[in-house]
């Protein structure tokens, strides 16, 4: 994945995409601080986690440029989130979690918020792309029923 990512960054570079250009490089240069930070080689999982942080950061700050009604900058932190996403797997569907969500409930049997947890950790584990918050969302609604 690593190897794509440089390849499509000296496309951008050839094609003179300067926009896609200065997001490839922010990612590398996140990849290459993960690599020296955990001084191991970058395998597709560690490059999706980083991708990951890269967008979830990104929607932070649309959150809070948006509070500020900075329009332009959610729009660009928009457009780089599009761009990273290419290079994540699908993610699940809502309907693909609510069914490991069932097959937890029924194979946990939880009684309360403090097996949260759990919950999240036999969902999350059964799925390989999914939105965390979502789960928790799905979870917390059944619990609380």
């Amino acid at each position: 994945m690593f190897d794509k990512i440089n390849a499509d960054l000296v496309n951008a570079m050839k094609t003179g995409d300067k926009f896609t250009l200065s997001v490839l490089r922010m990612l590398k240069s996140a990849l290459q601080l993960e690599k020296i930070n955990n001084k191991k080689e970058l395998t597709d999982e560690v490059v999706i986690n980083v991708i990951k942080k890269q967008v979830k950061q990104r929607n932070d700050s649309c959150e809070e440029y948006q509070k500020l009604g900075k329009d332009e900058v959610v729009e660009s932190l928009k457009q780089e989130i599009t761009i990273l996403k290419t290079y994540l797997p699908e993610e699940a569907s809502d309907e693909e979690i609510a069914k490991v969500v069932d097959e937890a409930f029924s194979t946990l049997n939880p009684t309360s918020m403090k097996d949260m947890g759990s919950l999240m950790k036999f969902v999350t584990s059964k799925l390989a792309n999914v939105d965390n918050a979502k789960v928790s969302a799905m979870i917390k609604e059944r619990l609380v029923k």
